[in-house]
């Protein structure tokens, strides 16, 4: 419930907003509005979003693929174009029957494993993050639905997993080092670099993830990177040069692109 009801203070809020450069000045008062506890709490995250802090940082939570998972300050915001390999994700395990065994790499609050889980109703789900912050709100996001590791890729899984996973996620940092001033400042000066920078020409992590795929897939287990559009035929090529069948998904609706390997039976 909101802590406030007069149209006064709504209207006073959407100025604010507008007048900060918030496009959406109207749907985002009305999240605040809904989300704050006391008029104080609200004059505060009005002040952050103003301030220029990512509104799901300001609110604790991002909706994505229909759920509302939480996110700290500091953490990267799950977009909603990452919708599309989830979707993608969950038609390719749905063919397999049974009880899929999933891991999403470069996890972040966890958001694509759960939306995956919640798509699928049922999956042995595994998570891993390098940033802590990360990791902390995966747990969260997570809590009784997945194990969640924190270090480096394949480094933190346990051993037992290696050969076992039939859906492999992940959205690797995939933007070229030059290219990170060119991002929005919500990006650039509120999520870590950790998650946006992808090295001289956007696909280090990228290609350490295929990489080591080969070893975790499962015979006919399934890849699927995120990448751009631009991107998309360089990292078909390292997917099929690490042994995996390749293809390029888009969307055009959403404007993502994602990358599927199939790993031979």
């Amino acid at each position: 419930m909101s802590v406030f009801s007069s149209s006064i203070a709504t209207t006073a809020i959407v100025a604010r907003l507008r007048a900060a450069g918030c496009v959406f000045a109207e749907d985002e008062a009305g999240l605040l509005l809904s989300t704050a506890s006391t008029p104080a709490g609200l004059d505060a995250m009005v002040a952050r979003r103003v301030a220029g802090e990512p509104l799901e940082h300001v609110l604790g939570w991002a909706e994505f693929c229909g759920l509302r998972v939480y996110v700290e300050p500091g953490v990267f915001v799950p977009r909603p174009r990452t919708g599309f390999l989830i979707s993608a994700a969950v038609g390719l395990a749905g063919e397999a029957g049974g009880t899929p065994v999933v891991l999403d790499l470069c996890c972040g609050t966890g958001a694509m494993g759960a939306a995956v889980v919640a798509g699928l109703g049922r999956a042995e789900l595994h998570a891993a993050d390098l940033d802590p912050a990360a990791v902390r709100c995966a747990r969260r996001n997570l809590s009784g639905t997945a194990s969640v590791y924190e270090g480096d890729l394949y480094e933190p899984l346990p051993a037992t997993l290696r050969g076992r996973v039939d859906i492999l996620i992940a959205s690797p940092p995939y933007v070229p080092s030059e290219s990170v001033g060119l991002l929005p400042p919500e990006a650039r000066l509120h999520e870590p670099l950790l998650a946006l920078d992808g090295g001289a020409d956007g696909l280090d992590v990228v290609r350490r993830v295929i990489g080591g795929a080969p070893g975790w897939l499962a015979p006919g287990g399934r890849l699927l990177v995120e990448t751009s559009e631009r991107q998309a035929e360089a990292t078909a090529d390292a997917v099929r040069a690490a042994g995996l069948d390749a293809r390029v998904a888009t969307s055009d609706d959403l404007d993502a692109t994602a990358v599927i390997g199939t790993r031979h039976p």
